[in-house]
């Protein structure tokens, strides 16, 4: 037994160390049907793991109904719905491609996408562009103005984009994201430090690149309106870090957490690609005014790829803003949640420190034998969607990822260890 274990704790070494050692790059926004040819003609990429049409939740049923008018694939919603539950779409994790997605996460051909190469390892990920806020798709909504939006995403926002960082040669993230933490930003519910510093680096380029001065003026009044615009760059950048994690022999480290409105699941590196899933909790949390939790839908995207990386609830305590939005309490109570996760990760990040903490790095690589042995779940921030279709977000809140993931995986791993 005394083998197995420092084998575990030599594969956790290493997973920590491959996480520490990568370097993601902004580079470019393409087509998603350029940077993933395997997202074809009506298959559609969605957050969290499998999810069959009949089981999917309400904001999710409306996403992809918004999703395939969008792609033209259905003449309106109805008609859309209609082709859904015949089985005329493909429905993929948005995993299976190495990409992610805000809650409903929904990924289809013509969307452009964020691509983040870990210079490290040379491997890529891929991630759409963060809407903005108020009724949008990554909630559920799918109205005309959603769909308009998703347009202007499409033929504006993402070739101005693409061009400014190829123009640059792309923009490295983890000093951007140590100032961010500097800045009161935790990268989940928090990105306003992030997005402005992100701003700042794409203007130079995007004022080379961009000849239409209304264009340009624009597309910046559209970063600088949306406090939220980094998030998504910082999912992709959790993918791009995550990825040469997988598959160490022994790891018990988790490589992926995300969920669909159904289900939650998590992946670990010693278990290959496997899903492990349980039913997803509800958050708890602050909801704006006219809603209440009766209104909330489960929690849901690919967005816990952050906390994989010790960000998020993770550093709850870079930014005492969030916990009075999210519902979390004080900036005390936040520093005790990046405490307490400390207690089920292997070790801290020495480039993503918290002041408020005398410079503690981020708790960093989620340790499923540490959550079992402490009964400590991740902490995660999240918005909340209403549960029907087509209205949007409702509030915001922390959510535990359920214990039997861990369980599960856990299992799963002794098993492959010879010790189950």
């Amino acid at each position: 037994m005394n083998d197995v274990v420092e084998a575990v704790e030599g594969a956790n070494a290493e997973a920590l160390a491959r996480m520490l050692a990568g370097d993601p790059v902004l580079v470019d926004v393409v087509g998603a049907g350029e940077a993933i040819p395997a997202l074809g003609e009506k298959v559609i990429g969605h957050a969290g793991p499998p999810v069959a049409w009949r089981e999917m939740c309400g904001p999710m049923r409306g996403a992809v109904a918004g999703i395939a008018v969008f792609e033209g694939w259905a003449r309106d919603l109805a008609d859309a719905e209609q082709r859904a539950a015949a089985g005329d779409f493909t429905f993929r994790p948005n995993h299976d491609f190495d990409a992610v997605g805000p809650m409903t996460g929904m990924t289809t051909r013509s969307q452009p996408l964020l691509v983040v190469e870990n210079r490290a390892f040379g491997n890529r990920a891929y991630c759409t562009i963060n809407e903005g806020l108020g009724k949008v798709m990554r909630f559920g909504g799918n109205d005309g103005e959603v769909l308009a939006r998703l347009a202007w995403l499409r033929t504006r926002l993402g070739p101005a984009l693409g061009a400014a960082l190829r123009d640059q040669g792309g923009i490295p993230l983890k000093g951007l994201v140590a100032r961010g933490l500097t800045m009161g930003d935790e990268m989940h519910q928090r990105n306003v430090g992030c997005t402005g510093l992100l701003l700042r680096a794409l203007a130079p380029a995007l004022a080379r690149t961009c000849p239409d001065r209304e264009a340009l003026a624009e597309i910046l009044a559209f970063i600088a309106g949306n406090d939220q615009f980094f998030l998504n760059v910082a999912m992709v950048m959790g993918k791009a870090i995550m990825d040469p994690v997988r598959n160490i022999d022994g790891a018990s480290v988790v490589t992926a957490m995300c969920r669909n409105g159904t289900d939650f699941a998590i992946r670990v590196s010693g278990t290959g690609d496997d899903w492990f899933t349980a039913p997803v909790e509800m958050p708890e949390g602050l909801y704006f005014p006219g809603f209440t939790a009766a209104d909330a839908n489960p929690d849901m995207g690919d967005s816990t790829i952050v906390e994989t990386v010790g960000l998020g609830g993770f550093a709850m305590a870079a930014a005492p803003a969030v916990a009075g939005f999210v519902g979390a309490g004080s900036a005390s109570e936040a520093a005790l949640t990046t405490r307490a996760m400390s207690e089920i990760t292997v070790g801290h990040n020495p480039e993503w420190t918290i002041p408020a903490l005398d410079y503690l790095g981020v708790p960093s690589g989620i340790d499923i034998r540490r959550v079992l042995e402490t009964g400590l779940a991740p902490t995660i921030n999240t918005g909340i969607a209403h549960r029907e279709p087509g209205i949007g977000q409702v509030g915001a809140g922390v959510v535990r990822a359920p214990m039997a993931c861990f369980a599960d995986a856990a299992r799963a791993l002794g098993h492959r260890l010879g010790v189950s």
